[in-house]
């Protein structure tokens, strides 16, 4: 069974700066809920600040992190840590992930590096984890990334991300074009990963677009439209979890705010879909 309280509901997309004034020209009826990364919009002030404040006090908004290393050698970042707690609180930010991986060392990598799949590794990441969470105050969710090489791996991915998971007592961000990319770059089955999956720990999905450099190597770009098996495994989810609050991603080649929303209500549609089809069943 799915969890029955989730912070959003529906269909939104990822809020860049570059849509700070395009965002006013919308339907706001024609998306649920944006995501920020914090770092981006804390602390920002003149134009982007204060179209941001009008924005949360209008919508329902995410924080998906990219700078706390969860799986990173050096201690966390504290003073980041609080000063992200009253960003979440000063923007009433429904709910915050981050990244299973580490991008930083004595200085950022500026890229998300794997965790070794290992025991240790699950006891120091999922003890950091509760870390946050003590700070915060809060749950957080911890988002299965795409990897493209597992040193020291002494177990699979999937087995990895549900110790964290257990272990830490957090949530999970289900990345569903990441199964799907991992599931071509390092040959297991989507559909059985899904499976696998706790229903009560999912805060939310994220839907993306990715890049072909070969057949069996796909790199996650969040640069292109969706594809189609990564369309059909977002309408496995529903059919397995029910309908789940989606976040579209897209970092780059962003295109203009109507045609973003296109994928949007692409989302919504599968949404729609799974909702009628199990008031038949119901019925």
């Amino acid at each position: 069974m799915s969890r029955e309280n989730y912070p959003v509901q529906g269909a939104g997309f990822g809020f860049r700066r570059c849509m700070s004034e395009t965002l006013k020209e919308v339907e706001s009826s024609s998306f649920d809920f944006l995501e920020i990364a914090p770092e981006n919009w804390m602390g920002l002030g003149g134009r982007f600040g204060k179209a941001f404040r009008q924005y949360t006090e209008q919508h329902p908004f995410m924080a998906h992190g990219l700078s706390l290393s969860i799986g990173g050698p050096t201690p966390l970042d504290m003073d980041f840590l609080s000063r992200l707690k009253q960003f979440l609180a000063d923007h009433n930010i429904r709910g915050y992930s981050e990244h299973l991986s580490y991008c930083s060392d004595d200085g950022h990598l500026y890229d998300l590096m794997p965790i070794p799949f290992t025991e240790e590794a699950v006891k120091y990441v999922a003890g950091r984890i509760r870390q946050v969470q003590d700070v915060l105050e809060k749950k957080i969710a911890m988002e299965n990334v795409s990897y493209y090489a597992a040193p020291g791996s002494e177990m699979t991915e999937q087995a990895f991300l549900l110790a964290v998971l257990e272990e830490a007592d957090c949530d999970l961000l289900l990345d569903v074009n990441n199964i799907y990319v991992n599931s071509v770059n390092h040959g297991y089955d989507a559909a059985d990963f899904l499976k696998a999956m706790p229903a009560e720990r999912i805060m939310y999905l994220h839907i993306a677009g990715h890049y072909t450099e070969a057949d069996d190597l796909l790199v996650d770009t969040h640069g292109a439209p969706v594809i189609d098996p990564v369309w059909s495994l977002l309408q496995r989810a529903y059919e397995q979890f029910g309908v789940l609050p989606t976040l579209l991603e897209r970092d780059f080649n962003i295109p203009s705010l109507p045609e973003l929303l296109q994928e949007v209500e692409q989302v919504r549609f599968y949404q729609n879909q799974w909702k009628m089809i199990h008031a038949q069943t119901v019925a």
